[in-house]
């Protein structure tokens, strides 16, 4: 039986695989902010996972709407990649915007410690009871 604990570091993890590709795609468009024709890229994760948690069904009492479900799904769950065929303001058909990048990389940065904070605190809260246990 999977407990709860290992699933929210499960879901933890699957968000920092996003956040870590999202941050990927980022420094690719703003190193191809010159390129002619580039078309920009995005990573489609956020809404998947919380329609993955939205969705499941769990046999535990949930006491609060934040915390996260138990859900086996989220295994099968993967970020991806695809291209943004917006219209481009510019001459040479490149849809970049450095500004956004940067503001977009600044947003994943905040949300990457977020994740990390909360899986340090699932491990310090693993680390908690075995402690306590071996008194």
């Amino acid at each position: 039986m999977i407990k709860p604990m290992d699933d929210n570091i499960r879901i933890l993890s699957k968000a920092l695989d996003g956040i870590w590709l999202k941050d990927k795609v980022i420094k690719h468009n703003m190193a191809n902010v010159n390129t002619p024709n580039y078309k920009r890229l995005t990573v489609d994760f956020e809404d998947k996972l919380r329609s993955a948690m939205e969705n499941h069904e769990s046999k535990l009492n949930r006491t609060h709407d934040k915390h996260f479900p138990t859900s086996n799904s989220f295994n099968d769950l993967e970020p991806k990649i695809s291209i943004d065929k917006s219209y481009s303001y510019r001459f040479d058909k490149n849809n970049v915007n450095i500004d956004t990048e940067s503001a977009e990389l600044a947003k994943n940065s905040i949300m990457y410690n977020a994740v990390v904070n909360q899986i340090t605190n699932e491990f310090e809260g693993i680390k908690n009871v075995i402690n306590e246990g071996s008194k």
